[in-house]
Order: C-alpha cells, then structure tokens, then sequence
C-alpha cells in the first residue's frame, strides 16, 4: 500500500516538475520505479480530456512495461484497472486484470478500490453487486487490512449515486461498523489512516451517527485530506474546518444541507462518474 501511495505523489510531482521525471527516465529508462510512475503519469495527464479513451489507449505499453519490469508488484496492476475503466474496457478484460492483481496482492486495497470503481462506472444503479464485491473482500481480509473499509466506500458510492435500488439501513451500518472498528485500530492522528477516515465520517454523518460522526472527527485531528471535502467547496481544508466547528459546537442534530451538498468530481479525479446527494428516507 506503501508502494501505491509513493508512485501516486511522484506522478503527480512529476506533472509539476517534468524535468525532474525526464531526468531520472534519462538515468535510468529500465528502472522499475521510474516506468511504475511514468505509466501512472500517462494516466494523469489524459485523464482530463473529454477523448480519454482513444487517448488511453496510448498509453498501453508503458503500463505493459511497469509491469514486466517488476512481475510481483501489484500496483501496475491497480493502474492497468484504472486504465480499464477510463478506455471502457469489456467486463472479460477486466476480469483478466482483476485475477492478475490479486495473484500478486490478494488484499491489496488500491487494486480492491480500482475494481469497485470499475463495477460502479459500468453497472450504473447495481449498487447490490458493488456492496457484494465490498463485503466479500473485507470478509476474506485481516482483521487490520485496509480492505476493511471497502463495504463504507461502497455505502458512500450508495450514498451519493442518487440512483439505484434501495440498500437496507442495515447494510449500511454494518459497513460503517466495519470501517469505524478498522479506525479504532491506528492511533488517533495518524496521516496512515486519515484517507479513511475523512471518508468514514462523511457517511457517518449521512447516516445521522453524531457521536460516532464525532468520535472519528477526534480520530482524525489534523489530518483533513482533500476527498471527499473537495466535493463540497473549492476550498477543501475550509469546509472541513466549518463541518468540524459544527460538530463539535452544535447540538446532536442533522448537519446544515449546504455543508453535505455532493458536487461534480473535480478535473482529473478518477471516480468514474457525477455524484449526486441521495436522501435516506
């Protein structure tokens, strides 16, 4: 996961400083490293563009080349799975890759979560089938795996979608549980688990769990990320810091509309798709 983490912020490091990345490519063109990231650089610079997937198409062999370059590394793996989904790839294709990934990294959380992207973008309103995938994969995973809280991300998919057949409440809270006792396990400001948590709490909240909402906004301290906060204001750390000042000062209590609002994914996101709020009736 570690590995997964590195090649994303150095792709995206690289898109700020190309010379930097060009030089290193330079040095070393056969470096497993340095294909690992130039292939995901290649998926971030076309991601954007309303021609994606002529233009992913393109970009092939050099996630072929990471991933020959290192046979055992999974995270080529969870690349070639994003690239799946944004070239509209067939469902037998991706079925290839997915078998791929999890011979190399059975719990492997990027490849797990690139796989549910691919389900939900594909099969648009079979939130069931996503849930199923999300609950299978945290059953067969430790305890302590990060796959833990695939079932929330799923319910924040739900959440969010505004179109599907109904989930239970009880689903939902079953896969929030799942996700707050994989929390309780790091310890409390830990940037490690922060992505998780900065997910967990918007469902929590979308779920009316105040006091678990506010548990896990203390879990999280100061380690606000971008997503899902991004959805909500261009000013991401800001609206985090006025949804925190609202829990921790307001009454038990539905939050304010405006500060739960789902917008459109921002550019180069790879979420698949336009979000919208659902409302749990």
């Amino acid at each position: 996961e570690s590995h997964d983490w590195y090649v994303r912020r150095l792709a995206a490091f690289a898109r700020s400083r190309p010379e930097w990345f060009e030089a290193w490519r330079a040095a070393a063109p056969q470096d497993p490293g340095a294909l690992l990231v130039g292939a995901q650089l290649a998926v971030d610079r076309v991601w954007p563009s309303p021609a994606r997937a002529e233009l992913l198409r393109e970009v092939s062999p050099l996630i072929t080349a990471a991933a020959l370059a290192d046979d055992r590394d999974p995270v080529p793996w969870r690349i070639a799975l994003d690239h799946a989904r944004g070239s509209r790839a067939g469902h037998r294709y991706f079925e290839e890759l997915w078998e791929a990934a999890v011979r190399r990294a059975p719990h492997h959380y990027s490849c797990h979560v690139a796989a549910l992207r691919f389900l939900a973008t594909f099969q648009r309103g079979s939130h069931g089938a996503c849930f199923d995938f999300a609950d299978r994969a945290a059953q067969d995973a430790p305890a302590d795996s990060l796959a833990q809280a695939l079932p929330a991300r799923a319910a924040l998919s739900w959440l969010t979608d505004g179109c599907g057949p109904e989930i239970p409440r009880a689903r939902l809270d079953a896969a929030a549980d799942r996700a707050l006792a994989l929390s309780a396990r790091f310890p409390a400001a830990d940037p490690w688990p922060a992505p998780i948590r900065n997910k967990l709490l918007y469902v929590l909240l979308r779920l009316d769990r105040w006091e678990d909402a506010r548990a896990e906004l203390r879990l999280i301290g100061p380690y606000a990320t971008s997503f899902p906060w991004d959805r909500f204001s261009d000013d991401p750390l800001g609206h985090f810091l006025r949804l925190r000042e609202h829990l921790l000062t307001a009454p038990p209590g539905p939050v304010p509309a405006a500060l739960l609002t789902w917008s459109p994914a921002p550019l180069g996101e790879h979420d698949g798709h336009t979000p919208r709020r659902r409302p749990l009736g």
